[in-house]
């Protein structure tokens, strides 16, 4: 069972690596994103900034549907990691019953689309027409999804943020 999925454009650094799982006591941590898959100097980069103790993989988020809806892991504590809204949108569509709730937490900053054509709905979320979409879709598909950069911090609901945007 996914008890977070974390949107987050650096996937993993010390924040995630420390704070949250710990937080969320989650032995398991899964990479959703198609690019580090692929990448060997980042896979690797990514396994050496997860904490001694906790396992890692790094999926495509078509490979990380099958890892979340495998009946095996159902029992199993996991926090993944997507670093864009319409990969974690992708998983939710596919796997809503095996995932508890979505932090859209750091996202955009490393976007390269136009800049003029982002929303940005607070100080670490910059969207594109795209994410922005599917961060609409996302907040209708009857799960928790909230900003929370530190698990101290309050949880904000995303669709609070989507309000003030006028596109």
């Amino acid at each position: 069972m996914v008890i977070s999925v974390r949107v987050d454009d650096r996937l993993i650094h010390g924040q995630v690596a420390l704070v949250w799982t710990k937080e969320l006591n989650t032995p398991g941590i899964i990479v959703a994103n198609d690019h580090a898959e692929k990448d060997d100097v980042l896979r690797m980069t990514l396994q050496m900034a997860v904490p001694t103790g906790k396992k890692l993989l790094v999926k495509s988020v078509e490979n990380s549907i099958r890892v979340i809806n495998d009946p095996r892991g159902k029992d199993m504590r996991i926090f993944a990691l997507t670093n864009c809204v319409k990969d974690v949108l992708r998983l939710v569509e596919n796997c809503a019953e095996n995932i508890q709730s979505v932090n859209i937490a750091n996202v955009g900053r490393f976007d390269k689309s136009d800049k003029s054509t982002q929303v940005q709905l607070n100080s670490t979320i910059m969207l594109n027409p795209e994410e922005l979409e599917a961060a609409r879709k996302l907040v209708t598909m009857g799960i928790p999804v909230y900003h929370q950069l530190i698990p101290e911090n309050k949880q904000v609901p995303i669709v609070d943020l989507l309000k003030n945007v006028k596109r």
